[in-house]
């Protein structure tokens, strides 16, 4: 019995060249490609981030901003049509002017909002003077660089 080897069989260590074939023929990344797609990923990331912060503040302060001016909408309506100031904000509630005090998106609670009272010469009604303003009552500042709480 005659036994034939055929070239595709043999050992391909006996080869010269074999091993550094296989090496190239291997399908993978070295650590060289994927350190530069990290990085690559890393500065994607490092600009992404503070941009999606900076929208996240602009969609607060125009938040804000809209409800300023709601609560002082409110709070005129109210004075001009029960002849005098409301007491508190909650009283905006209680007589159907609002549904809630809204929040205030930068300290995220509707309890935080900063009252001013008028005073009781400039009243319409001087012997219970009441909520003239509101404003943020926020210590931060905004990204025009002016406070919250000057709003």
């Amino acid at each position: 019995m005659t036994m034939t080897i055929h070239p595709a069989t043999t050992d391909q260590g006996s080869q010269p060249g074999a091993t550094s074939r296989a090496f190239k023929q291997s399908k993978g990344y070295t650590l060289i490609e994927l350190i530069i797609v990290m990085t690559i990923i890393s500065v994607l990331v490092a600009i992404a981030v503070p941009m999606y912060q900076k929208s996240i503040t602009r969609t607060k302060e125009s938040l804000l901003k809209n409800n300023l001016f709601t609560l002082r909408t409110v709070i005129d309506e109210y004075t001009f049509d029960k002849q005098k100031a409301p007491q508190t904000l909650r009283d905006l509630v209680d007589q159907g002017y609002l549904r809630d005090v809204p929040l205030d998106p930068m300290t995220g609670n509707n309890q935080s909002w900063r009252v001013i009272m008028e005073e009781a010469v400039s009243s319409v009604d001087q012997t219970a003077p009441g909520v003239y303003d509101v404003r943020s009552g926020s210590d931060k500042k905004s990204l025009e660089g002016t406070m919250y709480s000057e709003w």
